[in-house]
């Protein structure tokens, strides 16, 4: 049973400690293993990826690589409403994202002195997509279609094969759709290692995205600094701040729509009507009823779930700050006045309209988004996250000339005296 939390029984400081707790757990036998499974893909390669393919899920493809033709033939055998459904989500997420494409510039002032940023995509990006239960053919979408736009030149893609030995035929219309250049059918760990450190069939990328489970997200954790990576993700979350206005109805559903990813997501309700937070809570123990996962949206509610009453949407708003949140739903009869007063959140949903899971697959905007507080800090998924930026400088001689006193000065007050040297020499008569 999700938890009604009073603000006299349980401070909301205190729930938000609890909850960074279930963020920050390790587990070093997984860090060890990981460990070891890079190494041996850093010094073994292929021979490594086959081995560790084969063990862990049962069947290693003589062939990692799944040709572009064999990639199209898939899609073709998928249902046709979801390849349609999955092209009308493609073209909204690229609308959105290509309004955040930046382009380099150039300063040209009057004394010669010219100043710019160059901005380009990346060479080459991995994308690390689940396979079985967890496979989600959106998750393609938002990592392959932001890096097209920001120019990246190949995008390798790289899946667990199934039982069968065969890919997600779903995975396969994702990528195809999406226009990913490369797809390999390895997963775990290794997959992760390949993409890093290049093996004979896998080429080296400059980054790697993409969702995975605790051992692909520790593999990527220690391949920081050899390649760049998105983020490190925790379990799923939402905080959705609700006033008396609210369909228990809906927001029952919304937040069962999170805690069913996962025993260790988090769905929380504030909301400033004790009426609705009840209602909520019955809403919630009808509709799991007729649910696939009730089982995990049970255990994720009861251990981190709370329905929390309010004295007011002020204190609600500074709590949903203080949690930092990765999606926050704000259901209120005028959302958008809360705009610039949540500053804290990976994404926003405003009003009875626009739940999570509009977000999750089809309005544009990413769904790779900071969880576990790192919103304060991090932000989603972008074309951002798949360029690289580098500055010019060009001076003439009468304007270095004009600067270099402010320089030697600079640079002898730091005791970096060659620095000022290079300076000086250039103007010795």
């Amino acid at each position: 049973m999700i938890q009604l939390v009073k603000k006299e029984e349980k401070t909301t400081r205190e729930f938000v400690q609890q909850l960074m707790q279930r963020a920050g757990e390790k587990d070093k036998r997984v860090d060890a293993i990981v460990a070891e499974i890079l190494e041996n893909v850093r010094t073994r390669g292929d021979e490594a990826v086959r081995a560790y393919t084969q063990k862990f899920d049962g069947h290693a493809p003589e062939n990692m690589e799944i040709s572009q033709q064999e990639i199209a033939h898939m899609a073709t055998l998928c249902d046709p409403d979801f390849v349609d459904a999955l092209e009308r989500a493609a073209e909204n997420i690229r609308a959105f994202h290509s309004k955040q494409k930046q382009q380099s510039w150039l300063d040209t002032q009057a004394n010669g002195v010219i100043l710019g940023q160059r901005v380009r995509g990346l060479e080459k990006v991995g994308i690390y997509v689940p396979g079985g239960t967890a496979a989600y053919p959106s998750s393609v979408l938002m990592n392959a279609i932001p890096a097209k736009i920001a120019g990246v030149k190949e995008i390798v893609m790289v899946t667990p094969p199934g039982k069968d030995g065969k890919p997600n035929p779903d995975i396969m219309a994702a990528a195809y759709v999406a226009g990913v250049d490369r797809v390999f059918l390895v997963g775990g760990a290794q997959a992760a290692a390949a993409l890093a450190y290049g093996t004979e069939s896998i080429p080296k990328v400059d980054k790697i995205v993409g969702p995975g489970n605790i051992f692909v997200a520790t593999a990527k954790k220690h391949l920081y600094g050899i390649v760049d990576i998105d983020m490190i993700a925790g379990p799923s979350e939402i905080l959705i701040v609700a006033d008396e206005t609210a369909d228990p109805k809906f927001l029952a559903a919304d937040l069962m729509s999170q805690a069913e990813h996962d025993v260790l997501a988090s769905a929380i309700l504030l909301t400033t009507s004790e009426t609705v937070a009840t209602q909520t809570i019955a809403e919630i123990e009808r509709q799991v009823q007729n649910l696939e996962r009730k089982d995990i949206i049970n255990r994720s509610l009861d251990d981190f779930g709370a329905v929390i009453v309010c004295e007011t949407m002020d204190e609600a708003v500074e709590f949903a700050n203080d949690l930092a949140p990765e999606h926050l739903e704000l259901c209120a009869a005028n959302p958008l006045e809360y705009i610039g007063r949540l500053d804290n959140a990976g994404s926003l949903f405003l009003g009875n309209y626009a739940p999570e899971p509009l977000g999750d697959y089809y309005a544009g905007p990413n769904h790779v988004l900071p969880t576990s507080g790192t919103a304060r800090f991090f932000s989603p998924l972008s074309v951002d996250s798949f360029v690289k930026k580098s500055s010019f400088i060009y001076y003439t001689e009468d304007a270095l000339k004009t600067a270099k006193d402010d320089i030697v000065i600079l640079a002898e007050t730091e005791g970096l005296t060659a620095h000022a040297n290079s300076i000086k020499v250039r103007f010795e008569k």
